[in-house]
């Protein structure tokens, strides 16, 4: 199959196209052609993509839930997505919404996972509560604005004061311009902060929060829950959650709960979307569109990270293997680092 690939780790301005292996499928795994992938700035660390839609070409023998030509999406759990086929379990595939198209759909599945895994699954947002949502024209908060708005929550979120406009029509009730306004200043006695920042953001949310509240970060330092998720071995386990030590003692004297969301495929969560998304709750944001050819392009752009909502390509022949293993090494090492900076 057509392809792309790296020959150094980590290096965007290195991809090479070129033909591998169309991969096998198992048992319990889905082989799919892949139509549209999306970029987000995860895929930079990573470089193999992550979400994508696509047709079903091929079940294994226990796949009972999808069949040969069934349009899909999902965020993939083994195999990269940035290829003209890629293998997903079924139990991480849902079949994309039927109102929208295999582009928007790509857009979706990672952005959409997280706002979920954090507001419906972790912090349990209902009606009558109020939450922060950092970076709200980002992919992630931008989908979690709307889904916020869906629970019956008063939603508050950060931006720049060009995109005020944009993130209120998504939902928003509260902006903060973040060049002009210290959020800290301004709201008080929230339920749930969604942390996109990390670092001082992270810190300040913490004055946000009422007691009894909670901070779900996807950017702040991990803690012995996502050593838990990501299996890793008995060093690991005892050094990640020291990372995490100083803001959880922080957030533990104020009696508010800290948590950090390591996203996990999930493809019953994605029917639930699938279901908002064709009742016209949550709409996909698409930033740019590239081609095939431009994919340096796309990758560097969202290097800039000045994207709205999320990137694909029209066409699925770009495929990375890395081990994601040196991506949490290189993450634990780059916040080791800044510890040690900043003490």
């Amino acid at each position: 199959m057509k392809a792309a690939y790296i020959n150094r780790y980590g290096k965007i301005d290195d991809v090479q196209l070129d033909e591998q292996p169309k991969p096998s499928i198992s048992k319990d795994s889905v082989l799919v052609k892949v139509h549209a992938v999306s970029i987000n700035p995860l895929d930079l660390r990573v470089l193999e993509g992550n979400d994508f839609a696509g047709v079903v070409a091929q079940v294994g023998s226990n796949v009972t839930q999808f069949k040969v030509g069934d349009e899909v999406y999902a965020k993939t759990d083994l195999n990269g997505a940035f290829a003209e086929y890629t293998i997903v379990q079924q139990s991480s595939l849902a079949l994309k919404p039927q109102n929208i198209s295999m582009e928007h759909a790509a857009s979706l599945p990672l952005v959409s996972l997280t706002a979920w895994q954090a507001l419906v699954e972790i912090a349990k947002l209902r009606s009558g509560q109020k939450v922060l949502i950092h970076a709200g024209s980002g992919g992630v908060g931008s989908i979690a604005i709307q889904l916020a708005k869906h629970l019956g929550a008063t939603v508050a979120t950060t931006t720049s004061g060009k995109n005020t406009r944009w993130v209120r029509e998504l939902g928003a009730d509260i902006i903060i311009d973040y060049k002009t306004i210290d959020f800290e200043q301004e709201l008080k006695d929230y339920d749930v902060v969604l942390d996109t920042q990390g670092g001082k953001t992270l810190e300040k949310s913490l004055n946000v929060v009422k007691r009894g509240g909670r901070i779900i970060s996807i950017s702040g330092p991990p803690d012995r829950a996502f050593a838990e998720a990501i299996k890793a071995n008995w060093l690991l386990k005892f050094i990640i959650p020291l990372l995490s030590w100083s803001i959880r003692n922080k957030a533990k004297k104020r009696d508010i709960t800290y948590s950090f969301l390591f996203m996990q495929p999930n493809g019953y969560q994605l029917s639930q979307i699938a279901e908002l998304v064709e009742a016209g709750k949550i709409k996909p944001i698409v930033d740019k569109e590239y081609p095939f050819s431009q994919m340096n392009e796309a990758l560097q752009y969202v290097n800039t990270g000045r994207t709205k909502g999320c990137l694909f390509f029209n066409i699925g022949v770009i495929g990375f293997n890395q081990m994601k293993e040196l991506m949490v090494l290189q993450a634990l090492l780059q916040l080791v680092l800044t510890k040690c900076l900043d003490s």
